[in-house]
């Protein structure tokens, strides 16, 4: 379980990121974080990893607290939580195999990670981490001969590879079309469920937020405006969140749209069933 406790994030210039944020976040589940852009999203959760000094609060992951932790702990802990990223963050040059294997440079003595000796084991498990994405065949394939949706498919099985306990998400799907977009959502959620992992995504698409996650958290001027099941985000919630705005206008109203969301909320019922 992840504890956020009135965590605040002040600069030197005086602006507050995050103003005494609170929430839990419960193994299996998934949290996605909406905001106007500077609202903190993406501040809150290099806070939890430590990217960026917090100013006051704490973070608890399953009875460790990373905000007082340092030095050796702190790198023990970091190991333990897995990041994937807008851009993906992959080396190109390197293959799949290769990049994936970087999950594990926190665990393995530095001449291993320099030589590209990892243990056996390690390697075993990249291979069944790269079939569960469903990259498999890919695994010799130099990063940069892939697809937006295959590398985010390398970020995540690479973020697996570290054993995590937490998974931090930013912008999973920014660089991504629409479909892809959705069966990457869909195999992060899968994912949580399978492993009880808990996660936080930090998402602008509202439509996949409320599609996929378990719970939506808005933030405003990097406070919490908004917190409860994607079914209670409604135009006034909305409104709350991102400010005034015609919320309806554009919606596709068309006859096929109840069976879309019946069949997403048919989706969600059997991952459910998973934990």
């Amino acid at each position: 379980m992840l504890r956020i406790e009135r965590l605040a994030k002040r600069y030197k210039t005086g602006d507050h990121a995050l103003k005494s944020v609170s929430f839990e976040v419960a193994g299996g589940q998934v949290v996605g974080l909406i905001g106007p852009s500077g609202a903190g999203k993406s501040t809150l959760i290099r806070c939890v990893n430590r990217l960026v000094e917090p100013t006051s609060g704490s973070v608890v992951l399953n009875d460790r607290n990373l905000t007082s932790a340092g030095g050796g702990e702190l790198r023990r802990s970091r190991r333990r939580i897995g990041m994937i990223f807008q851009e993906y963050a992959l080396v190109e040059r390197l293959t799949v195999m290769e990049n994936v294997l970087s999950g594990r440079l926190g665990y393995v003595p530095f001449w291993r990670s320099f030589l590209r000796r990892f243990p056996q084991a390690d390697v075993d498990k990249a291979f069944s981490l790269l079939d569960r994405v469903g990259l498999g065949d890919h695994a010799d394939k130099r990063a940069d001969a892939l697809s937006g949706g295959q590398r985010q498919r390398v970020g995540i099985a690479r973020a697996l590879e570290q054993d995590p306990e937490l998974l931090l998400v930013d912008e999973p799907t920014a660089s991504l079309d629409p479909k892809t977009s959705r069966q990457i959502m869909r195999l992060i959620l899968e994912i949580c469920r399978e492993r009880g992992l808990p996660a936080i995504i930090n998402i602008h698409d509202v439509a996949l937020a409320r599609m996929f996650v378990d719970r939506i958290i808005g933030l405003r001027a990097g406070e919490v405006v908004f917190d409860a099941e994607p079914g209670l985000l409604d135009d006034a919630a909305l409104t709350r969140i991102y400010g005034e705005e015609d919320w309806k206008a554009g919606t596709n109203t068309s006859d096929d749209e109840p069976e879309q969301v019946a069949a997403f909320e048919s989706a969600r019922e059997r991952m459910a069933g998973m934990v």
